[in-house]
């Protein structure tokens, strides 16, 4: 039943990225409505698969990278149904959809397999710390998404091509505007996702900080996304800076939620 709700999952998303990319290239309002349609049904069923895992596991399946992966798509599709319900901008799910799917799909190159819990994550802030986090990087995603069409349409502007894909994409105010509050949903997530994991760190292993390569990476990411806000509320960050600092932040995030597991070792290593 889990294999065939995540495959039934996957290939929904595959099927709405198509019809997002599709809608792009042609934005046509019924199909822009389809697309929003079919990854609607698709995160249903991921919530679905996640659900039934949980239940299978007795535990949040969060432990793994397959799952972690699986659960980080579950999270960016949430919140960009939640964006586009706000903004009903849909062409924004043809550069968000395509970073659910391929992050659906690689974890399928990690073990499905359900294995007994480490004791260290034997513990109720295992479920806040973890979804916390993911619901953050999940806003940083949507920031990103809002960053790349930002410079879109900022360079046909200055180079006054006012074509197809210029009249597609949403006013350079509107994408700073879902870039910001993409960031100011994020960001106290991220802070509350940090200060939560210090607490575990504590019952865990005795100590709040222990400069383990993710705590480190973690607070390397919250800098660069504290600098974003604070140029933003201070001195008037706008436009495209803001927009090339979240597409910058967003690496930095994602090779803290991946890289750092896969590439580097300490406490927090897990695949």
């Amino acid at each position: 039943m889990n294999g065939l709700l995540y495959f039934g999952t996957l290939g929904i998303y595959f099927l709405g990225t198509i019809a997002y990319l599709a809608y792009l290239v042609k934005p046509r309002p019924q199909l822009g409505s389809a697309a929003r349609w079919i990854v609607f049904a698709g995160f249903l069923v991921h919530a679905a698969f996640t659900l039934a895992r949980y239940f299978e596991a007795g535990r949040t399946p969060i432990t793994n990278l397959h799952e972690s992966l699986s659960f980080f798509s579950l999270t960016i599709v949430g919140v960009f149904i939640i964006f586009d319900r706000k903004y009903r901008i849909s062409i924004l799910g043809s550069f968000v959809t395509p970073i659910a799917l391929l992050l659906m799909a690689a974890s399928m190159l990690f073990p499905m397999s359900i294995n007994p819990l480490n004791p260290a994550l034997k513990s109720n802030w295992l479920v806040i710390h973890t979804v916390v986090a993911f619901l953050g990087y999940a806003n940083f995603t949507i920031a990103f998404g809002a960053g790349i069409m930002y410079l879109i349409q900022e360079r046909f502007l200055k180079q006054k091509k006012l074509g197809a894909m210029y009249q597609k994409l949403p006013s350079l105010d509107k994408l700073d505007d879902i870039n910001y509050r993409s960031l100011t949903f994020g960001f106290p997530l991220l802070t509350f996702a940090i200060i939560s994991g210090a607490i575990w760190a504590e019952t865990a292993w005795g100590t709040y900080w222990s400069w383990d390569p993710k705590e480190t990476w973690s607070l390397i990411t919250w800098f660069v996304y504290a600098a974003l806000l604070h140029g933003r509320l201070t001195t008037g960050w706008r436009g495209r800076k803001a927009a090339i600092l979240a597409i910058a932040g967003f690496f930095v995030m994602l090779f803290t939620f991946l890289g750092v597991n896969l590439l580097l070792t300490g406490l927090h290593s897990y695949k």
